[in-house]
């Protein structure tokens, strides 16, 4: 069993550490056997800072590759690490060179077919994951607010306010005819009342000036033959039966 890491330095973009072997002359990444009584993270962290000659920190697990090597399956375990900014040591003996690149360009570098594939499907989160922290340890800077231009103000006078609306009744009042019957009033109310009822109600006295007698020359002959009687004497009530009948006629039609 290996361990090794994916080493990124905090840069924009983040770069990868790729390793050059001096005995094979191959661009691998940079790990390597367990000694005895050593974990797995720990031997990663150890190996790296052998073949970079950088102090690294060590984060998440990325994943496990299993490839074939003299027919022999062989296991290696990967984390994702951060650099320091400088080399601390160095290399040792089996490291010929190392190099720091992008992503793509990291994956294009490596001699191994199976770490390529590896490179290919851990590095995209191991990039975004530093990209994110980035970010969030990154100052922010306040955006820089200008001042608005003060706007000059113009006098404006208060409106005049509306003329006042006569009330409703004063101005129906204006449209109305002067004998014309307000809408609404007790009049239209009123129900019809038959004439009889009318003629039962009628005042009990009736003064002559409320009439103009209206006497033709046919009434004024019966009149005449009234108070003469059949014998040609004059009937002394005729006089006022004729009154009081010429005043129901008057009466009723004043009241038509």
């Amino acid at each position: 069993m290996a361990a090794g890491g994916i080493v990124m330095r905090r840069e924009q973009p983040p770069l990868i550490a790729v390793v050059r072997l001096r005995k094979r002359d191959e661009w691998v990444l940079p790990k390597g056997k367990l000694d005895e009584g050593e974990t797995a993270r720990s031997a990663a962290r150890r190996e790296v800072l052998e073949e970079t000659g950088h102090n690294v920190t060590v984060h998440e697990f990325l994943g496990t590759l299993v490839y074939e090597s003299g027919g022999r399956s062989k296991v290696v375990h990967y984390w994702r690490m951060e650099a320091g900014g400088s080399q601390t040591r160095e290399l040792m003996d089996d490291v010929r060179a190392v190099d720091w690149l992008p992503l793509e360009a990291a994956i294009a570098r490596l001699s191994r077919g199976y770490e390529r594939t590896f490179l290919e499907n851990v590095g995209p989160l191991a990039v975004s994951v530093l990209m994110r922290r980035l970010k969030v340890k990154a100052p922010a800077q306040p955006p820089a607010v200008k001042a608005a231009p003060a706007k000059k103000r113009r006098a404006t006078l208060p409106a005049a306010a509306p003329a006042a609306a006569p009330p409703v009744e004063a101005a129906w009042e204006q449209t109305q005819p002067a004998s014309a019957e307000p809408v609404g009033s007790d009049m239209a109310a009123t129900p019809e009342v038959p004439l009889g009822r009318e003629l039962s109600q009628a005042p009990a006295t009736l003064v002559d000036e409320e009439f103009i007698p209206q006497v033709d020359a046919a009434e004024a002959e019966t009149a005449s033959a009234a108070e003469s009687g059949n014998d040609g004497v004059p009937d002394p009530d005729a006089n006022k039966r004729q009154t009081l009948a010429q005043r129901v006629r008057n009466w009723l039609g004043r009241a038509a």
